[in-house]
């Protein structure tokens, strides 16, 4: 799949420029449909740059390139891992000997939505894997 960016950046600043008119002005519903329409398109036509953008960096065998994903997973599970399994068990531990202890304080939510972002990212690297496009990382 070949995308211009040119033609990309054209297309935003037309719909950007038929935004401001209908804010501005008064537009018909025909008009306004046809406004929606082409912001979806455009919305498509990012994302499946995007979805490029990511085929190449996984394709690609430096692991500065093709490595960030794997390891701001492994980080999400980490972090994950000593929210819901280490805290609560040091403090269940810790709690049966009587001894009062202050576990670091994770910002879950947070990190809940970087995780749960990257993870509709897993969906194309198991695709990847299936299709046998993946490199050696």
């Amino acid at each position: 799949m070949n995308i211009n960016i040119m033609d990309l950046f054209s297309g935003i600043g037309k719909t950007a420029k038929d935004i401001r008119e209908a804010v501005t002005g008064d537009i018909s519903a025909d008009k306004k449909a046809e406004l929606l329409l082409k912001g979806q398109e455009l919305e498509n036509k990012i994302l499946e740059a995007q979805a490029e953008i990511n085929k190449i960096e996984a394709a690609n065998n430096n692991i500065f390139i093709s490595g960030w994903r794997p390891a701001f997973g492994w980080i999400g599970v980490i972090a994950f891992g000593f929210y819901f399994v280490i805290f609560p068990f040091a403090e269940w531990v810790c709690g049966i000997k009587g001894i009062k202890i202050n576990m670091p304080s994770i910002d879950i939510e947070s990190l809940s939505y970087l995780v749960f972002g990257m993870l509709g990212l897993t969906v194309s690297r198991t695709a990847e894997k299936i299709k046998g496009v993946q490199g050696k990382h």
